[in-house]
């Protein structure tokens, strides 16, 4: 169920407001495209721009279009215990597949605060989880060892990991066993990633290239590695352009290149400068996407 490419969906706004008629022609080509897996409610969904009543809309709509198609895993962290869980049960009551809960931000809790917070959550609501383990933008890393000890938690299933340290999956692997479901959240290292033992990515770049993303995957997980570095050959000009500037500014420019939606971010973020739109149009022509 939870494997191959999972796309962190970018959050339409237009004039201002959430476009819920983007997001929903966004899924709908997700899906078509053969797109694993949604995660609405992340960082790439421009969460923390969002207000409460506009983040239960993101995750409900998800869950609704996706009419049970693909799994979706809602994002429902934040840096706070107790809202964390609070969003976590939302999710289980519109029927998600299982919540995305992000290391707490900001508060720079310890690797003991790490694991309380996420058996706090997994306690209080029967639901899986999937832990979002950043450092990059959270600041804490939850290590090995530590997530060993979120993982004997039966609701904690996977890991999505954006610290671009493919040789974790293997460390990861040693310590908590095959089952635990480990995902890419970095697009760069994602074939790597894989063959360390990673089962799927929780991609940026497959909003803008759901197609070329979903059959990376599938060559990566069955082995067809020939073909999976020629699909990352490809993807990686694209990937470094969508990063070129704050994330998701540059994806929303790409989407926007292709009528799908406007290019606007909500502040503190800004659209990107010329030369990154450049380059995201350079790279867009590689992938044969325009």
């Amino acid at each position: 169920m939870f494997r191959g490419s999972f796309t962190a969906l970018v959050t339409p706004f237009k004039n201002g407001a959430v476009d819920e008629s983007a997001f929903a022609d966004l899924i709908e080509r997700q899906i078509a495209a053969g797109t694993h897996g949604l995660v609405p409610g992340g960082t790439t969904g421009e969460t923390p721009t969002l207000t409460a009543e506009e983040r239960r809309t993101v995750l409900e709509r998800a869950v609704e279009i996706a009419a049970g198609r693909v799994p979706v895993i809602a994002g429902t962290g934040t840096n706070a215990t107790a809202s964390t869980i609070e969003w976590q049960a939302f999710a289980k009551t519109i029927g998600a597949d299982a919540g995305l809960v992000v290391s707490p931000y900001y508060n720079k809790p310890s690797q003991d605060g790490l694991a309380a917070h996420f058996c706090a959550v997994a306690d209080a609501v029967e639901m899986p989880i999937f832990v979002y383990n950043i450092p990059g933008r959270s600041i804490v890393d939850i290590q090995p060892e530590t997530m060993a000890r979120i993982a004997e938690h039966p609701n904690v299933i996977g890991v999505k990991d954006a610290t671009g340290e493919v040789e974790r999956v293997t460390r990861q692997r040693n310590l908590v066993g095959e089952a635990f479901i480990q995902m890419s959240g970095e697009d760069a290292s994602a074939l790597g990633f894989n063959a360390h033992g990673g089962v799927g990515a929780i991609s940026v770049t497959s909003n803008v290239a759901p197609e070329l993303c979903a059959k990376f995957q599938e060559a990566t997980l069955e082995g067809r590695w020939d073909e999976a570095r020629a699909f990352n050959d490809m993807l990686t000009p694209l990937h470094d352009a969508l990063f070129a500037a704050p994330s998701p500014a540059p994806t929303k420019y790409a989407l926007s290149l292709l009528g799908l939606c406007e290019a606007e971010v909500r502040l503190p973020l800004v659209e990107c400068p010329e030369d990154v739109k450049t380059r995201v149009r350079e790279a867009m022509e590689g992938c044969g996407l325009l």
